[in-house]
């Protein structure tokens, strides 16, 4: 997932330390995801990383950083889509938002971190998000058609092309199979609605409905600790409204939502590239769809599709969204 760069990126040559060269499988960009992604790969590793410490361990998908005390970062950085779980660790049990790709083993991973009961809650249920749903037993979700279809997997065709030539350059870990990647089917064992507080032990996180990236969209708030794990709904790259499930008038409306909250929020803790990231954008992505809307904003075409620049971030809708001049064109 090409993030917008705002510090100069330095070139990566091993894995880890620094990154590995690309494998055959990264031979170019990807489509449908907004322009400039042609050897996206070049820009790891990113340096906001080297803020956070490494947690060792010996597996060979993930990295994990513990960003804070009962916070840990599970990151993602061999697939195009540089996705980040996280682990919110209570005194008395731990929440694992988002399981990933199902290419590691998260679980396991997990597993080593914390000895608490672990509950399992999804920012939404995308393909990257619900990847390893099924090692767990205490799935969350909200009563929402879109998480029920969700659960029941995904096929080898549905994901195929993301894990695919120019969406992974690092070598997959062993015991993988490529041919039999699919989204496995989990259950979903209990049900969480808008406003509802889970409670960790010593830490309360309220489940926030945002829907408009996907149909099952929430986000979770850290009231104490002024903070807003935001999933899909924000992050610094492009922001997906253009996506089957998709809807920018319903994001619109979260947006607008979401900068209400600006007042109790410091830090966003978002799901793909790097972890935080300063609450002051909850006020620019709402301003951001109150521009497109008003057909105020400049685009570019890509893939059929208008991608919106905001600087640090982007907002792709379908080109049927209103009416303004391109700015360039992308053929």
């Amino acid at each position: 997932m090409r993030r917008r760069l705002l510090v100069p990126i330095i070139a990566c040559a091993t894995v880890l330390a620094a990154c590995a060269a690309p494998g055959e499988r990264a031979t170019g960009g990807v489509e449908n995801r907004g322009v400039g992604n042609e050897r996206w790969w070049d820009e790891l590793p990113l340096p906001e990383w080297r803020a956070f410490q490494q947690v060792p361990t010996d597996d060979e998908w993930f990295e994990v950083y513990r960003l804070e005390d009962g916070l840990f970062a599970i990151y993602e950085p061999g697939q195009f889509e540089l996705v980040i779980s996280y682990l919110i660790v209570g005194d008395e049990r731990a929440l694992l938002f988002d399981t990933g790709l199902g290419i590691g083993n998260i679980r396991q991973l997990v597993e080593s971190l914390t000895d608490l009961e672990i509950l399992v809650l999804n920012s939404h249920s995308h393909y990257d998000h619900v990847g390893d749903n099924y090692r767990f037993e205490d799935v969350l979700g909200l009563d929402n058609a879109y998480s029920r279809a969700s659960s029941l997997g995904r096929s080898r065709a549905e994901l195929a092309e993301f894990i695919g030539p120019g969406w992974v350059w690092k070598d997959f870990p062993a015991g993988f199979s490529a041919g039999e990647y699919v989204g496995r089917p989990y259950a979903i064992t209990g049900l969480v609605r808008d406003g509802e507080r889970i409670d960790l032990g010593g830490r309360v996180l309220e489940v926030i409905e945002t829907p408009g990236h996907a149909p099952d969209a929430l986000c979770l708030l850290d009231r104490e600790r002024r903070q807003l794990f935001t999933g899909d709904t924000f992050y610094l790259a492009p922001l997906y409204a253009h996506l089957p499930g998709s809807d920018a008038d319903t994001y619109a409306r979260t947006a607008e939502r979401l900068a209400a909250l600006r007042p109790h929020v410091d830090t966003l803790v978002t799901a793909h590239n790097v972890p935080f990231a300063d609450a002051a954008y909850l006020d620019q992505l709402h301003d951001a769809f109150t521009r497109i809307a008003a057909g105020t904003g400049d685009y570019v075409l890509t893939d059929g599709a208008r991608e919106y620049d905001f600087g640090a971030f982007s907002i792709i809708v379908p080109d049927s969204y209103p009416t303004s001049t391109p700015s360039e064109a992308i053929q």
